[in-house]
C-alpha cells in the first residue's frame, strides 16, 4: 500500500487534538491516533463521524481482500485520482472477532504472576480511560472484568464486556497484553459461558460453602461438625489433617511464624473445607475441559462475615496445593471495612500489620499474589500497601468507574442527574441488601434542592456514592410503560458526546488509585 497517499490526507485536528482524515468538504473522519494499524497492506483505524464511532479499513488501488472479512459498507472508492478505498464497519461483536483474528494484541490473555489492576466497566465505555490512566505504572490491566451478578443486573452478555475491551485496546494502541476476569464464579456452566467469550482469568467464589459463625461455637460442637465434613472428597481424614499442622512451627519470614494450636486447626477446617472442595470441583472442570487453553485462576474468600486470619490463609493455600489446585491470586477477607464505593474504614495501622502478614505468606509460597477486592476508592489502604511493597498484588475495582460516568452526567446534564439521584434514593433500601454499605438516605436532599454547581460535588459524599453505587442495575435497565429506558440511553448519549471529559475524569480518578504504587518492584 502507498502509505504516502493516505498520509497526505491525514492532518491534525486543531479542535479535538485528534487526527483528521480529510477526504472532502462533507466527509471527514476524526481518527484516534493510536488506533492506526496495518495488516496485509490494509490500514485499520478507529474514527468518528460526528459522534458515531466506527472501525475503518483503508486500501489504495484495489479493494483489499480483508474487506470481505468484515461487515460494513464502502463509503469512499476514490479521491483526487488516488483510488482510496474506505470501508466503514460497525463496532459489532462479529467485527470484534475478526479484528482479534488479525491482531493478537486484542485477545485477552492470562497475565500471570505480575502486579495487575482490575477495571470493571459496567457501561462498556470506560476502558480507554483506564488504559490512559495506567500508563507509567507497573500493572497489567484486567479490562474485561465482570461478575455474573453484574451481567444479570445490567442485562449485558460476556461478549458485550469482551467486545468493549477489544475496541478500547485497539483504539488506544495498547499492545502489552490485557486480562479478562470472569469474576465471582460459582458454577461450572458459567465457566463454560465466559471461556467461550474469551475470558482467561476465572475468579472462584466459594462463599456459599464457607461456614460463618464458627468462632461462636464450642470446641466440642466444632469437632462434631468437623467429623461430618466430606473427607472422601477432601482425600483426607481428621487425624492426618491435624498431623500436618499441630505442634509445628512454620517460619514465614524474619520475625513472623505460624504455630497453630489444635483448636485453631479444627475451626479453620470447619470454616473452609467444604469451600475447598467446591474450589477443587470448579478447577477440575477447567482442567478437564479446557486443557488446550492458557487460563489462570483466582480464589476469592473475601465475601464472608469474618476476617481471614493469617493461619487460615496459610491453611487454605496449603490445602489447595495438596488438592492440586493451581491459582495465581488469592483474595482474603481483610480486617476493617471494605465497603463499596468509599475509602477504607478502620484502623490503618492494624490493617497494615495484618496485610504485611498476608503478603509475607504469599511470598513464602512464592507462586501467587494477594488480591484486594472491593478495591474502589480504598486510597488510604493503598498508601499503606504501597509503603510496605511486599509481594505481588492484584487490585479489583468495578463500581467506581460507574460513579465517574455519573459524574460526567452531573457536570453536563443537570436534570438527568437529578432524576437518577432521586430514583436511586428511592431504591436504596432494597438494593443495598446484597452489598456491604452504610449510606444514610436521610442525609440527602431531593435533587431539585441542589444547585447546578453543587451536583458534581455530591460525589465527595460517602452516602451519595454508595446510594448511586448499589442501584446501578435498576438505573441501567429500568423502562417506562412504553418500553423505553428511563435513563440508560440518555446516560450513554451524554458520555458519547462528552467522551474526552469522561476519559479525563477517569484518568484523574484512577491516578489517585495508582499513585501509591509508583515504586512497585
Amino acid at each position: 500500500m502507498d502509505v504516502g497517499i493516505l498520509n497526505r490526507k491525514i492532518v491534525e485536528d486543531k479542535k479535538g487534538g485528534q487526527l483528521l482524515l480529510d477526504l472532502s468538504n462533507d466527509f471527514k473522519i476524526r481518527i484516534y491516533r493510536d488506533s492506526l494499524n496495518e495488516s496485509d497492506g490494509c490500514t485499520f483505524l478507529i474514527g468518528r463521524e460526528g459522534f458515531v464511532k466506527s472501525l475503518y479499513l483503508i486500501s489504495v488501488g484495489e479493494v483489499s481482500p480483508l474487506f470481505r472479512k468484515f461487515e460494513g459498507e464502502i463509503v469512499e472508492s476514490s479521491g483526487s485520482g488516488d483510488k482510496l478505498r474506505i470501508m466503514r464497519c460497525g463496532m459489532t461483536h462479529s467485527n470484534a472477532l475478526r479484528l482479534q483474528e488479525l491482531f493478537p494484541f486484542t485477545r485477552a490473555t492470562a497475565v500471570g504472576l505480575t502486579n495487575s489492576f482490575g477495571f470493571g466497566d459496567r457501561l462498556g465505555l470506560a476502558n480507554a480511560g483506564h488504559l490512559r490512566a495506567l500508563k507509567g505504572y507497573r500493572f497489567k490491566p484486567i479490562l474485561a472484568q465482570q461478575s455474573i451478578r453484574e451481567l444479570t443486573r445490567t442485562n449485558r452478555t460476556p461478549e458485550d464486556v469482551m467486545d468493549a475491551a477489544v475496541w478500547a485496546v485497539f483504539q488506544e494502541g495498547y499492545k502489552d497484553g490485557f486480562g479478562a476476569d470472569a469474576d465471582h464464579l460459582k458454577r461450572t456452566d458459567d465457566i463454560d459461558r465466559l471461556i467461550k467469550a474469551g475470558f482467561r482469568t476465572f475468579t472462584f467464589d466459594p462463599s456459599d460453602f464457607v461456614v460463618n459463625g464458627v468462632e461462636e461455637l464450642s470446641l466440642d460442637e466444632v469437632k462434631r461438625k468437623v467429623a461430618l465434613l466430606p473427607w472422601k472428597d477432601l482425600q483426607d481424614n481428621v487425624q492426618v489433617l491435624l498431623s500436618r499442622y499441630e505442634k509445628k512451627t512454620f517460619k514465614i519470614s524474619d520475625g513472623f511464624s505460624i504455630a497453630p494450636a489444635g483448636e485453631e486447626i479444627f475451626r479453620a477446617a470447619l470454616k473452609y473445607c467444604a469451600a475447598l472442595v467446591h474450589i477443587r470441583n470448579l478447577y477440575s472442570h477447567l482442567k478437564k475441559n479446557y486443557s488446550d487453553i492458557k487460563y489462570e485462576v483466582e480464589v476469592s474468600i473475601d465475601e464472608t462475615d469474618t476476617i481471614t486470619s493469617p493461619f487460615e490463609h496459610f491453611f487454605i493455600v496449603t490445602e489447595l496445593k495438596r488438592l492440586g489446585v493451581i491459582f495465581v491470586s488469592l483474595a482474603p477477607r481483610f480486617i476493617g471495612d471494605f465497603e463499596k464505593g468509599i475509602d477504607y474504614k478502620g484502623d490503618l495501622g492494624l490493617f497494615r500489620r495484618e496485610y504485611e502478614k498476608h503478603a509475607n505468606i504469599s511470598v513464602h509460597f512464592g507462586d501467587y499474589k494477594i488480591s484486594l477486592h472491593s478495591g474502589s476508592d480504598k486510597l488510604s489502604a493503598y498508601k499503606e500497601i504501597g509503603k510496605l511493597n511486599v509481594g505481588l498484588i492484584h487490585i479489583k475495582t468495578a463500581g467506581t468507574s460507574y460513579l465517574e460516568a455519573l459524574k460526567v452526567v452531573a457536570n453536563k446534564n443537570y436534570s438527568l442527574f437529578r432524576e437518577i439521584l432521586d430514583f436511586s434514593v428511592g431504591l436504596y433500601a432494597d438494593e443495598k441488601k446484597s452489598y456491604h454499605v452504610s449510606a444514610d438516605v436521610k442525609k440527602l436532599k431531593r435533587g431539585k434542592e441542589y444547585r447546578d454547581d453543587e451536583l458534581a460535588g455530591l460525589f465527595n459524599s460517602n452516602d451519595v456514592r454508595q446510594i448511586l453505587h448499589v442501584t446501578y442495575g435498576r438505573v441501567l435497565t429500568e423502562k417506562n410503560k412504553e418500553g423505553n429506558f428511563l435513563f440508560r440511553d440518555r446516560i450513554y448519549k451524554c458520555l458519547i458526546e462528552n467522551e474526552e471529559l469522561h476519559y479525563r475524569i477517569l484518568f484523574d480518578h484512577f491516578r489517585k488509585h495508582l499513585e501509591p504504587f509508583r515504586n512497585l518492584a
